[in-house]
């Protein structure tokens, strides 16, 4: 099994399929790489797609300790990348993913393509705050009680294969307690705000009109401090567009990406590979 080192010795899981640039997909809160499994395929044609697993979840390891932020697991990425000799990816995170991908934009800039985020906000600080209710199903941290908020009734039951195959993975990989509120602390205490204006690379907003998780209107907020940002709302979509609507929400974000391919180095090369 693949697995990169990072700065304090946890081991991250990893996989990687296709041939390109490289794109690197970050799940969500207290979320492994599967759910990703199907929506990668969509990039592999045209780039090395990277998934893997958070510290605290699937096969990476679990520590207790340091606390998680999403500044450190923005630093997870930057050791798989070194891991893979990646001097520039494209990066694509949802929801705590897409938090995620801010730190990697403002403190890792030179490692970083596009910058493609999904259903994410700027922190609670200065972010629209999902309601009550919701934030009670977060804490909880079940799937089977999150799923109306992620897609809806008529796709998840037309689904069911997919949904059932995940739900066997997460008992096979269950997500310690403590790991599931290290994650939902990271999430919760994110704040960019003030550095938010400091992001150079091509950003892509993408958000369901009728996500209750992340209500769209944050992705508004991102795309007013982030210069020169794009904004596209998916009507009628939930938390989970990606899934609900993957076939438009992939061919968008392939579209932005073939706008913006890495830089071709001295070589003629895509200046994707750290030299060793």
């Amino acid at each position: 099994m693949p697995f990169a080192t990072a700065a304090d010795g946890t081991q991250l899981y990893f996989e990687t399929m296709g041939r390109g640039d490289p794109l690197l997909l970050i799940s969500g809160q207290g979320n492994d790489h599967r759910g990703w499994n199907q929506i990668r395929r969509d990039f592999a044609a045209q780039h090395e797609v990277v998934v893997y697993d958070h510290r605290g979840t699937g096969a990476s390891d679990k520590p207790e300790s340091p606390a998680y932020s999403t500044r450190s697991l923005a630093a997870d990425c930057i050791a798989i990348l070194d891991h893979l000799h990646f001097q520039r990816a494209h990066v694509y995170g949802v929801s705590m993913g897409g938090r995620i991908c801010q730190w990697l934009a403002i403190e890792h800039a030179h490692r970083i393509g596009t910058l493609i985020m999904g259903c994410t906000t700027p922190g609670n600080a200065h972010g629209v705050r999902r309601p009550a209710h919701v934030d009670a199903l977060m804490k909880s941290g079940d799937p089977a009680r999150m799923l109306d908020l992620l897609v809806s009734p008529q796709w998840a039951k037309a689904n069911q294969p997919f949904l059932v195959e995940l739900a066997a993975a997460a008992i096979r990989h269950p997500v310690p307690p403590y790991a599931k509120k290290l994650h939902y602390r990271a999430s919760e205490t994110h704040n960019t705000w003030d550095l938010l204006p400091t992001i150079t690379a091509p950003t892509l907003l993408l958000h369901g009109s009728e996500d209750e998780v992340n209500l769209s209107a944050n992705s508004h907020l991102l795309a007013a401090r982030i210069p020169g940002a794009k904004l596209h709302i998916f009507p009628g979509a939930r938390h989970g567009y990606f899934w609900e609507h993957r076939e438009l929400a992939s061919r968008v974000v392939l579209d932005f990406l073939a706008q913006h391919p890495l830089p071709v180095d001295i070589d003629g090369g895509s200046g994707a590979a750290l030299t060793s």
